[in-house]
C-alpha cells in the first residue's frame, strides 16, 4: 500500500512539473512515505530526516530551500509533533489527503512556515489520483483502504482508519484498463482484501473480485493481504479454478499458540488455520505459502514459541516475514506486560529465522529440473549478467541473459527457465524460451 502511495504522490509531482532524480543532493523536494506497524520505521524515518538538516541545495536549483515532506502512518498518526522534533521539516500530510500535497507544496514554497494537514477520514481513493508507475508490466491496484480487525498489537486501524471497500465496477474497470495497456500483472492491495465488500454489499465479495479481474484477460493475478478469518472457501476455490491467479498466498499467522492468538485478538485458532491450509493443498498441492510471525509478544512462553515452530514445520512454507514484538502506543497490547528477558526473545528469534530458512530451502528443491515461466523484472544486484524474475510462486529467478539479447529487451517479458540450482531464497535456470 505504501509503495501504490508512493506512485500517486510521484504522479501528482509530474504533474506539477517535476522530475525523478537518484539521489537527495539532487533533489528540490523530498518525501518521506512511511509506515508505523514497527519502531524501527520511526527509527529510520527520524535518522533520515535528521541527516539532511545540514544538506546543500543544489547551486542551479530554483529554490530557496529544499522542501521536506513526510507522509504516510507516521504523519497520520504523530502529525504536528513531527514538525516539533525535526523542526526543518516544511510539510507533514496524512493516509487520507495525498491529493492535498499540491497545495501544501505550493504554499510551503511560498511562506517558508510549516504547514500540517491530517484528515480523520478520506472522501475518495487515493486511486483517483494521477499516478506514475515503477514498471510498465506490473501495477498495484487497491480495493480496500483501512481495517475493522483491530488485532491487539497493531497500529493500522488508527493511522489507516475503518475500512472502506471501493464498487467492483471501478476495480473491474481499472484493471481492463490495465490489461489494455500491457500490464502482465496485478497485485489487489488492501489491509484484508479477504472482507472486500462488506461494507458495501453486506457480505464479503472477495471471490467475485478474483473472477471478474480473471474474466479480464490479465496474465497473472496476486493479492495482499489475507486475515484467516475471512478466508471463504469461494476464495480457496478460486486457486484451482482461475487461471490468471497465481498459485502462491501470503497468510500471515503471527503465532501457532491459541493463548497468544486470543491476546492478539486474531479471531482463529491454529486448528482453524491449518484447516485452511489443507483446503488450499488440496484444491491448489503446488501452492506456495508465506506468512508472518511474530516472536516475543507478551506473555508468551516457551510452550507457546514451540507451537509457532510447530506449525512452521508442518505447512512448510516457502517464505516467512519474521519480527519481534514491537510495542506500539496508542494499541491494546501496549499496555501489556512482560517481563521475558531479551536475550530469551533475541534466542527465540533466532531459533525461528534457522527454521525458517530449512524450511524454504527444502519448498525449493521441489523445482530443480522444472520448467518455469518467469516475469522479467530486472538484472539480478550481484551480478548484472543475470536477469531477476519472478515464478509463478513468487520465487525469485535468475537466469543468464543470452549473449544475442540485451535485458531492456526482456524486462516485462515472459521468459521459459530450466530450474537448475534451488537455494533458500532464489533459484537459478537457464532460458529455455
Amino acid at each position: 500500500m505504501n509503495k501504490h502511495d508512493s506512485e500517486r504522490v510521484c504522479g501528482i509531482l509530474e504533474n506539477l512539473g517535476s522530475r525523478w532524480v537518484d539521489s537527495y543532493e539532487e533533489a528540490d523536494i523530498v518525501i518521506f512515505m512511511t509506515c508505523c506497524v514497527r519502531e524501527a520505521a520511526d527509527t529510520r524515518l527520524m535518522g533520515q530526516v535528521a541527516s539532511m538538516k545540514n544538506l546543500s541545495l543544489r547551486a542551479d536549483s530554483p529554490f530557496k530551500k529544499r522542501l521536506i515532506a513526510v507522509g504516510g502512518c507516521i504523519g497520520q498518526r504523530d502529525g504536528e509533533k513531527l514538525t516539533e522534533e525535526l523542526a526543518h521539516i516544511d510539510i507533514v500530510f496524512g493516509t487520507h489527503n495525498i491529493a492535498s500535497l499540491p497545495q501544501l507544496l505550493m504554499t510551503a514554497l511560498d511562506d517558508g512556515l510549516h504547514h500540517v494537514e491530517v484528515l480523520d477520514a478520506a472522501a475518495g481513493f487515493s486511486t483517483d489520483l494521477p499516478i506514475a508507475r515503477v514498471n510498465d508490466w506490473a501495477a498495484w491496484l487497491p480495493i480496500t483502504v483501512g481495517c475493522n480487525n483491530f488485532c491487539s498489537y497493531c497500529i493500522v486501524p488508527y493511522v489507516r482508519g475503518r475500512e472502506k471497500s471501493r464498487p467492483l465496477e471501478e476495480i473491474v474497470g481499472e484493471a481492463a484498463g490495465y490489461v489494455e495497456s500491457g500490464v502482465k500483472e496485478i497485485t489487489l492491495l488492501g489491509q484484508n482484501v479477504n472482507s472486500y465488500g462488506r461494507d458495501l454489499y453486506g457480505t464479503p465479495r472477495f471471490a467475485d473480485v478474483l473472477k471478474e479481474l480473471d474474466a479480464t484477460g490479465i496474465a497473472r493475478l496476486r493479492f495482499a493481504t489475507s486475515h484467516p478469518k475471512d478466508l471463504t472457501d469461494e476464495v480457496i476455490e478460486a486457486f484451482g479454478n482461475l487461471k490468471s491467479l497465481m498459485p502462491a498466498l501470503h497468510l500471515p499467522i503471527q503465532s501457532g499458540s491459541d493463548k497468544i492468538l486470543t491476546a492478539m485478538n486474531r479471531n482463529y485458532t491454529q486448528a482453524h488455520y491449518v484447516s485452511l491450509i489443507e483446503k488450499l493443498r488440496r484444491t491448489c498441492p503446488d501452492i506456495a505459502l508465506s506468512t508472518d510471525i511474530i516472536v516475543g509478544f507478551p506473555g508468551e512462553t516457551e510452550a507457546d514459541f514451540e507451537e509457532t515452530c510447530k506449525v512452521i514445520s508442518e505447512v512448510g512454507y516457502t517464505q516467512v516475514f519474521t519480527f519481534i514484538y514491537s510495542k506500539r502506543e496508542g494499541t491494546p497490547a501496549a499496555k501489556l506486560h512482560d517481563d521475558t528477558p531479551a536475550e530469551v526473545i533475541q534466542e527465540r528469534f533466532d531459533r525461528l529465522v534457522g527454521l525458517v530458512q530449512e524450511n524454504a530451502w527444502k519448498q525449493n528443491q521441489k523445482d530443480t529440473g522444472k520448467l518455469v515461466e518467469v516475469l522479467v523484472e530486472g538484472a539480478s544486484k550481484r551480478d548484472a549478467q543475470l536477469l531477476a524474475g519472478k515464478s509463478p510462486k513468487n520465487q525469485t529467478v535468475h537466469a543468464k541473459i543470452p549473449a544475442d539479447t540485451t535485458l531492456d529487451e526482456l524486462l516485462g517479458k515472459f521468459v521459459t527457465v530450466k530450474i537448475e540450482e534451488a537455494k533458500t531464497w532464489y533459484l537459478k535456470g537457464r532460458i529455455i524460451s
